[in-house]
């Protein structure tokens, strides 16, 4: 049975975590001729290219299931740490996780912030959109995922944190002229409209669930706007870029003081989360989801 020395391991994961042979080296505090020597020794040892020596590097196919192996090793490293008290003298783990933007902007940093300190860690967070977060999963590039995705990964499992709940609003100058005469699915499919990114498809939902007849193109009219940042995002929708779906808790004070129109009171767009994480025994793992589920609890809505 082939086995891999842990050290090849963890500089494998080191490589693939910091991008470069060369930023790898600096992390592990060794020369990057090592790093090479050991990612050399490894992949024999594999019998398999694991890495493309790209820039970023990336695993290979095969490198992926080499990847999560070493993220395995590391955890079961640092539980041993913590379980022997070790504290600040033991391993300290590296946790990648994947979050959506809205989830990080709004709780999970505080999520994080609770955790005890003895917990001996460091976060590796990924932003993707959680309806593609559970990807990072299946590549072992992450331990854990804010996710839109209810079915498990091969190998994690799932539990749901609860609703974020979004409204769909607009700026009041916007909405008299784009919603003059009311708000229904062509004028909102026509106006311009505020995107997150080209893998935001909120907008686009919210106008096909419109009642009624649905549009008679399957593509957006309207003109987009692509704004990458949450705090960004609704800044552009504030100031009449466009309209777009904001979560509740960060528009609600908008609405109230006439900041922001809503333009669908009676619609509300809800996004179930859930958090998905590695079936495997840990400790570490443990209290970081029991802190993130209760963190949760207090922003989202309940399913």
């Amino acid at each position: 049975m082939t086995q891999f020395p842990s050290e090849q391991l963890l500089t494998f994961a080191a490589v693939l975590s910091e991008g470069t042979l060369d930023a790898a080296a600096r992390q592990l505090h060794i020369t990057p001729s090592a790093v090479s020597q050991r990612l050399k020794a490894l992949e024999q040892s594999a019998g398999r290219v694991l890495l493309q020596r790209s820039n970023p590097a990336q695993a290979t196919e095969a490198g992926e299931v080499v990847l999560r192996l070493a993220r395995q090793v590391a955890q079961l490293e640092a539980d041993a740490g913590t379980e022997l008290g070790l504290g600040s003298d033991g391993p300290r783990l590296a946790i990648p996780i994947v979050v959506n933007a809205d989830s990080l902007s709004m709780w999970f940093l505080q999520a994080l912030a609770r955790l005890p300190k003895e917990l001996n860690v460091t976060f590796d967070l990924h932003r993707d959109d959680e309806q593609h977060s559970a990807s990072f999963l299946r590549s072992g590039k992450v331990m854990a995922a804010v996710t839109a995705t209810p079915d498990p990964v091969q190998g994690c499992r799932v539990e749901p944190l609860g609703v974020m709940r979004y409204r769909a609003v607009a700026e009041p100058a916007f909405a008299r002229r784009w919603f003059a005469d009311g708000v229904d699915q062509a004028k909102l499919n026509s106006a311009p409209t505020v995107d997150f990114d080209r893998k935001d498809t909120y907008q686009w939902a919210f106008v096909r669930t419109w009642p009624g007849k649905p549009p008679a193109t399957p593509e957006r009219k309207g003109p987009r706007h692509y704004v990458p940042a949450s705090h960004d995002f609704g800044d552009a929708i504030r100031l009449g870029l466009g309209w777009g779906l904001i979560p509740e808790v960060q528009c609600g004070p908008d609405i109230a003081d006439g900041r922001l129109i809503e333009l669908a009171p009676d619609r509300p767009f809800d996004v179930p989360l859930y958090w998905q994480r590695w079936k495997t025994a840990s400790t570490v793992l443990d209290v970081v989801s029991d802190t993130v589920r209760e963190a949760a609890a207090e922003f989202l809505r309940k399913p």
